[in-house]
């Protein structure tokens, strides 16, 4: 599941940059003692995180189905428009990353050692929660939860491998590129999802139109072929689609694409790959 994989390893980079960047600042600035308080924090995020990621897995087992797709479908939408302010924010900010946690740290730290355990668990608990609806979203869309969580799992582990290797300062990573470029992807993927999260809202009756195809590939697709699985995990592609799910796609997608290669590509934020590399957590031996 590369989409999976992808959303597990970006997520997990941004949450790994900053805790790198808090952790490089607390030791250069000579605050050792605070680094208690923000491990905590961190602690405390990822563990919310999975708790809200149980709920959502266990919550809606006892409703009837119709409530279900009520509950999956509206999720699914919030978990779409989370994710684009997130790929939007992310792109917007990025190079600027390291000097606006450091400056709010700075105020923690003149607000006492337990405003730095919020500022760990805000930060990181954002990306927790973030990323724990809109991959509950995608395993549903995926009709699936093993490898979808496999290949999450598989992208977070790379991410912090990534994130211990910036900190240490054997890989330098242009965050700008990164991000303008998966955050294409996953605004192909979250449209999937939208479609999908649309469906189930016309399975809870929700919605109209559910016999209402726009087209049907299965004969040529079949869902449970390699190909139609690959589609399926990458992109979210349903080869029944109705007129719904296909105008909600279309709807989401053009218009967020657009918006998102103007404001990444042609506004001041060119991504090339020239670029200068955005600044990232220096080692506690190379900061200077």
């Amino acid at each position: 599941m590369v989409a999976n994989f992808l959303i597990g390893l970006r997520e997990g980079l941004e949450a790994a940059l900053v805790v790198g960047i808090l952790v490089a600042y607390l030791v250069k600035s000579g605050r050792r003692e605070a680094l208690g308080q923000l491990w905590m924090g961190v602690g405390l995020a990822v563990g919310i995180s999975l708790a809200f990621g149980a709920a959502l897995t266990f919550g809606p087992r006892g409703l009837t189905f119709e409530a279900q797709e009520a509950i999956g479908g509206t999720l699914s939408v919030i978990a779409v428009g989370l994710v684009t302010w997130m790929i939007f924010w992310m792109a917007r900010t990025a190079r600027h990353l390291k000097s606006d946690l450091t400056r709010r740290l700075d105020g923690a730290l003149g607000a006492g050692r337990r405003a730095v355990l919020v500022i760990a668990l805000l930060a990181v608990g954002r990306e927790g929660l973030e990323t724990a609806l809109f991959l509950w979203a995608a395993a549903q869309a995926a009709g699936s939860s093993t490898r979808p969580l496999l290949s999450a799992a598989l992208g977070l582990g790379a991410a912090l491998a990534g994130g211990w290797a910036i900190y240490r300062g054997a890989l330098r990573l242009n965050l700008r590129v990164f991000f303008a470029w998966t955050g294409l992807f996953l605004i192909v993927v979250a449209g999937g999802v939208l479609a999908y999260g649309v469906h189930d809202l016309q399975e809870a009756g929700l919605l109209p139109g559910l016999n209402e195809l726009a087209f049907d590939v299965s004969s040529t697709i079949p869902p449970a072929s390699w190909y139609g699985t690959l589609l399926k995990g990458v992109v979210n592609f349903s080869p029944a689609t109705t007129w719904l799910q296909l105008g909600a796609w279309l709807a989401y997608v053009a218009p967020t694409l657009t918006v998102f290669v103007a404001a990444v590509w042609f506004a001041g934020a060119s991504p090339r790959p020239t670029a200068t590399p955005a600044a990232v957590p220096s080692s506690p031996a190379t900061a200077s």
